[in-house]
């Protein structure tokens, strides 16, 4: 498996906040990998700053093996985003939206629905993106991510306000993309972490806390599930006495 992915010593800081802080790792095609840890440890800065959209501090970051700083636009290109509370534009109808987002990347229109397919969001094509449910509004943010069938994947909560039934769905597909993509999955869900994704970087306060399967998380820290080391790692001193 190739190489897709690469951060060296990634760092955001906010004054004296270090969002991110000092992050270095690698991913290859056929990792899912679930970026778990509490609100606030980090995981959407850091997925801002792998897609471009926010500027790193200090560090370098790679996409199938070019720097981002001087391949931006080809970085870009091979990354599809899901953000937290997807930016979508309430007065277009689905469809719509979807068409502008495919023209933009100069994609044709079959794109559309394959991804709308894909997203099981065919029955609402025709609906106004502000009539639409919480599931709904991620499920549609999840086909804009997979317009372009790009090689590496990053999905910030992806399952977040979807009923059951839909979050089976999603998971399901993201498996079996998994099979040839790289996915980065930000959670902080240890059931969504332990099911979909063969890798987990465990993120407290802007810094990796493990990085490995969840059994090897569970044994190097000596603890008997995946619920345990997360507390363990993710809980201070302080607030432990």
């Amino acid at each position: 498996m190739s190489e897709t992915l690469k951060t060296i010593r990634l760092s955001k800081t906010y004054g004296n906040i270090h969002a991110v802080d000092d992050i270095s790792f690698s991913a290859k095609e056929g990792e899912i990998i679930a970026l778990l840890g509490p609100n606030g440890a980090g995981k959407s800065t850091l997925m801002n700053m792998i897609t471009g959209y926010l500027a790193p501090t200090s560090g370098e970051i790679f996409v199938l093996g070019r720097n981002i700083k001087d391949y931006s636009q080809e970085a870009k290109s091979s990354i599809g985003f899901l953000p937290e509370g997807a930016p979508l534009y309430p007065d277009m109808s689905v469809k719509s939206f979807l068409n502008y987002m495919a023209e933009l990347r100069g994609l044709n229109f079959s794109a559309v629905s394959k991804a709308a397919e894909t997203a099981n969001i065919t029955q609402v094509l025709s609906q106004r993106i502000e009539t639409l449910s919480k599931g709904y509004l991620r499920r549609v943010g999840f086909a804009q991510s997979i317009l372009s069938n790009p090689p590496i994947l990053l999905l910030d909560e992806p399952t977040d306000g979807l009923d059951p039934n839909q979050k089976d769905h999603i998971r399901t597909l993201i498996k079996q993309m998994g099979k040839e993509k790289t996915i980065l999955i930000s959670t902080h869900l240890l059931e969504e972490a332990e099911t979909i994704c063969n890798r987990i970087i465990l993120l407290n306060k802007g810094r990796i806390m493990a990085d490995g399967n969840c059994a090897d998380i569970i044994t190097q820290n000596r603890c008997q599930s995946l619920a345990e080391a997360f507390r363990k790692l993710t809980t201070s001193e302080e607030e432990n006495q």
